[in-house]
């Protein structure tokens, strides 16, 4: 997941991973990481999610972590238009790093604070629809959407692999085919089924 700082990243992973909510935490540094399994289409998918830190600093780290992911998660905060603003310069670096493939989800975070809202929804979907990114809206807090942005990016990369999209025999692309046909899938619904856990305990803001 790529994103300017305290948008609520680390939040949205927590709540997908461990489905719960803790709005006190410390920043997130340099990386963590979450997995869960989810059901798509009768296929279990493996996803694995690497978090990483919203400073600047830590922008040529976690730049590099676009290599080998099949999909992003690029979030920011409704309520800041900062974080908005931020978003293009997180994406110009996505053809540098990634496959073209590279499926991306943008995620207008933080919905439980609509009356504190300083980006239109309808912003987020004009943004979306010109870099061809999928697009919602989401609450960490609530735990609104969060389920569908991960579970409908799966799907996304998913519909890719059966095009013929990804080279499913190049693990750099960030898909490996386990040996029960499982499907493990970087992130730099239909009925699903889940087994998540996190790896970290450091989590940025909610």
């Amino acid at each position: 997941m790529f994103t300017f700082l305290g948008v609520g990243r680390s939040c949205l992973l927590l709540q997908f991973t461990d489905k719960r909510f803790q709005p006190v935490h410390d920043l997130t540094i340099g990386m963590e990481f979450g997995a869960c399994m989810v059901n798509i289409d009768g296929k279990q998918i493996k996803l694995q999610i690497c978090d990483t830190a919203g400073q600047e600093s830590f922008h040529s780290i976690t730049s590099s972590y676009y290599r080998g992911a099949a999909g992003a998660l690029l979030v920011y905060d409704i309520k800041r238009r900062e974080t908005f603003n931020h978003l293009t310069s997180w994406l110009e670096d996505a053809p540098l790093h990634s496959s073209s493939n590279m499926v991306i989800m943008l995620i207008g975070n933080k919905s439980d604070l609509d009356s504190h809202r300083d980006v239109k929804r309808e912003e987020g979907e004009a943004f979306a629809r010109e870099y061809g990114l999928i697009f919602m809206e989401t609450s960490a807090k609530t735990a609104c959407n969060v389920e569908e942005v991960f579970i409908n990016t799966a799907k996304e990369i998913y519909r890719k692999i059966q095009q013929g999209l990804f080279d499913v025999h190049n693990e750099s692309n960030g898909i490996k085919i386990g040996p029960q046909q499982s499907i493990s899938t970087s992130l730099g619904p239909n009925t699903s089924q889940q087994n998540c856990h996190g790896t970290g305990s450091n989590s940025g803001c909610c």
